[in-house]
């Protein structure tokens, strides 16, 4: 008897959240490696987080990763993974592969999933709903470093979005942009997930990864830092905190948050309803970014 009081005190604990959030949007950054995971509570545990997200009405927009399965299929095709600054370098071949992976593989597999699962989904290539610009980085001694065809999204077509939520169906959006240029673009999804958060006015911005959050030792998950003031971020960065992929993810973040985004969570889409339980509980997983 006590375990089911227990299970109840959990649903009121979630309903003043529910009853808040109820039709506003979510933007949910969906870890693409959760898909490799041969566990089908990791494999599938996104999906019903976002199904959940649906049932309460809550208007979940999901963009994808895939840098792993992207990573193996390109070596299969015999072309090399090179970084810098945590961009993939893309040439037109490796833009090829890249294209096919997240807009023709991982897409149509979380959409089935979150459909499996009860839910309604629907999926976009990237190309149709980012436009962007090309990726220029600065070197460390100031010169200009070219990464091919990699794209900083610019824009967001949010019309055919908001029709996907206004018919309670979740829109899968992989992170391929079309270019000032007409030709496709490989963008980090980190940022693209923080663009469209930014274009449809989200209440909140999720980042899903394999990390419990940001870590002051990320050799230690004791270390996550769980509540982060944005005028923190530059201080963190200058003392090699925030470095590699957690970049973008702060990087948009901190965007976002300027932007009019209530609040970004950072959680481990390898604890089970991680989501959830950022969302709806007291207590909160992982690490939220707020003004």
């Amino acid at each position: 008897m006590q375990y089911l009081i227990s299970k109840a005190d959990t649903l009121f604990e979630a309903l003043p959240y529910i009853q808040r959030f109820r039709h506003h949007i979510f933007v949910v950054k969906y870890g693409g490696s959760f898909m490799d995971s041969a566990d089908p509570a990791v494999r599938d545990g996104v999906a019903r987080d976002v199904v959940f997200l649906e049932a309460v009405g809550i208007n979940p927009v999901v963009v994808h990763g895939g840098g792993k399965a992207i990573t193996r299929a390109l070596k299969a095709a015999g072309l090399k993974s090179q970084f810098i600054q945590g961009l993939r370098v893309t040439d037109q071949a490796a833009m090829e592969v890249v294209e096919q992976v997240l807009s023709r593989e991982i897409n149509p597999q979380i959409v089935k999933t979150i459909n499996a699962l009860g839910g309604k989904a629907r999926g976009f290539s990237g190309t149709d709903i980012f436009t962007c610009r090309k990726c220029w980085l600065k070197g460390a001694n100031g010169e200009t470093v070219d990464t091919g065809f990699v794209g900083e999204v610019t824009a967001v077509k949010v019309g055919v979005l908001r029709e996907c939520i206004r018919r309670s169906i979740t829109p899968v959006i992989s992170p391929t942009a079309r270019g000032e240029d007409g030709l496709v673009y490989n963008c980090n999804a980190d940022s693209a997930a923080g663009q469209a958060a930014i274009a449809l006015k989200a209440r909140r911005l999720v980042f899903m990864s394999d990390v419990p959050g940001l870590m002051r030792d990320p050799q230690n998950p004791a270390t996550v830092i769980a509540h982060l003031q944005i005028s923190e971020v530059e201080g963190l960065k200058a003392d090699g905190i925030i470095d590699q992929g957690m970049i973008p993810k702060v990087e948009s973040a901190v965007a976002a948050i300027r932007a009019g985004v209530d609040k970004v969570s950072l959680v481990d889409g390898r604890v089970p309803h991680s989501v959830l339980l950022e969302i709806f509980t007291d207590a909160g997983v992982g690490t939220e970014v707020v003004s």
